[in-house]
């Protein structure tokens, strides 16, 4: 039995390889696609984040509306275009634009009187493209920082606050002479006791702004731009700030994500599908022709040619997922922090399960034509479930829970835990049980229908 099942597996590998454009095809494709979806999550070095392309229509010219609108052309995060209403609604519309802010007249002097009147709020519309749900949380997070920052600056500090805090005084104490109750007069005493050590305070601010000015326009400053800048550091800020750290379990040696070791993971999974499709396709065509007549009619048992065939097809998947692998580390720079031994092993045996899935397909599919359609479909919705285009954190939990019933989920996240993650051998195993399990299942299913077939004619 040996000596046939060796010619037979010989036999696979030799067309295979003799097939130079259809061999390099199988091993371009993947890497073609494996770098360009690696571009676009990062590369393998740090790179700068791409700027949020939003408009920013400014009706309001008040000073608390043109402190916002500086903080947001400030920021790292934003790329501002200043448009009008109608032209950012209609590049909405398009797809062009994320997000379009509007200040509209008189918002930054109703921002200022609800600062401390949470009553009295003033409207900030927010146009929106709905695919850009994410960017819009983002985006009001960053104008919540600046809203706060420049309001507060400017009533602690600035004209305005000074003016409304007076204006308020004076509103008390008139009220104060009409009103009888004594609950209520307590109550309004209290308040313009704040109201007068809150003046108390920005007249402190307002000189030691004013002292700062003169001294740095001394320096070669404007004191326009230092005025500025000292009332905006006087405004609430944020409490604290963020410190980003990757953490992989050898973060000292691998302190920058590589994009390129998940997407040449997804496509190895991928292509390795498509090959095992092709190979059970070729064994359809090839009863088609009444090859696997001849074979029969020589002392070569069903089960033989079936293994011979898995075996062929493990053998040239497992030599694509080398190659893969190879080009990953020597041109894309893709770091094993992980098991060797443990990435080999999740390659052997998805490299089996792939074989035994080509014979599950040849096994059921009636004829060539109508398998390749249902196959191609069935192998596509195993890479997309499986993690191999977008991460499976995207999914709805109900969808991230039914992933661990299909095989190319632990096949993917088994190169990744050797390769990016950095995990050791023991993060493998299950993942290489897993898929030894599938393809003991597939195979089990494939032989029974197999000697069905034969048994019934």
């Amino acid at each position: 039995m040996m000596i046939p099942l060796f010619a037979l597996i010989r036999k696979d590998i030799i067309l295979f390889l003799h097939d130079k454009r259809a061999l390099v095809l199988t091993l371009l494709m993947p890497i073609l696609l494996a770098a360009f979806f690696g571009y676009l999550t990062g590369g393998s070095g740090k790179k700068e984040a791409a700027k949020i392309d939003i408009a920013l229509v400014q009706l309001d010219t008040h000073v608390i509306s043109q402190k916002i609108v500086d903080g947001l052309k400030a920021d790292t995060s934003l790329q501002i275009q200043e448009l009008k209403l109608d032209e950012a609604q209609n590049l909405v519309r398009k797809g062009k634009l994320a997000v379009v802010i509007v200040l509209h007249h008189g918002f930054g002097e109703a921002a200022g009187r609800a600062f401390f009147n949470a009553k009295e709020k003033p409207d900030l519309p927010l146009y929106y493209d709905p695919s850009q749900t994410t960017v819009l949380t983002m985006i009001k997070g960053i104008l919540t920082q600046h809203v706060m920052q420049s309001v507060s600056a400017e009533m602690f500090s600035g004209k305005t606050g000074t003016a409304m805090v007076q204006q308020s005084i004076a509103e008390l104490d008139a009220a104060s002479n009409q009103n009888k109750d004594q609950a209520s007069q307590g109550d309004q005493i209290e308040l313009r006791n704040f109201l007068q050590e809150l003046k108390k305070f920005q007249q402190h601010q307002q000189k030691t702004n004013d002292a700062s000015a003169q001294n740095l326009s001394a320096d070669g400053l404007s004191a326009s731009a230092s005025s500025e800048s000292a009332e905006k550091a006087s405004g609430l800020s944020m409490p604290f700030k963020t410190s980003e750290r990757a953490l992989t379990a050898k973060t000292g040696e691998a302190s920058n994500y590589n994009g390129y070791a998940h997407s040449f993971a997804g496509m190895t999974v991928q292509f390795i599908l498509f090959l095992a499709i092709d190979a059970g396709i070729g064994i359809l065509l090839a009863r088609k022709q009444g090859l696997w007549n001849r074979l029969l009619a020589a002392p070569i048992g069903i089960k033989t040619v079936i293994i011979a065939r898995a075996f062929s097809c493990a053998l040239i998947a497992f030599f694509i997922s080398c190659v893969l692998c190879l080009v990953a580390v020597l041109v894309f720079q893709v770091e094993i922090l992980g098991s060797v031994l443990g990435l080999v092993g999740i390659a052997i045996c998805f490299s089996l399960m792939t074989a035994t899935f080509g014979l599950l397909i040849a096994a059921f599919g009636k004829t060539p034509e109508a398998a390749r359609g249902i196959s191609t479909f069935a192998t596509l919705i195993l890479v997309m479930l499986g993690g191999a285009w977008m991460p499976s954190f995207l999914f709805p939990q109900w969808l991230q829970n039914l992933t661990v019933f299909i095989p190319t989920r632990w096949a993917v996240d088994g190169f990744d835990a050797m390769t990016w993650r950095g995990l050791g051998i023991d993060a493998a195993l299950l993942p290489m049980g897993v898929l030894l399990g599938f393809a003991l299942l597939f195979g089990g299913l494939a032989l029974w229908r197999f000697g069905r077939e034969q048994y019934a004619r």
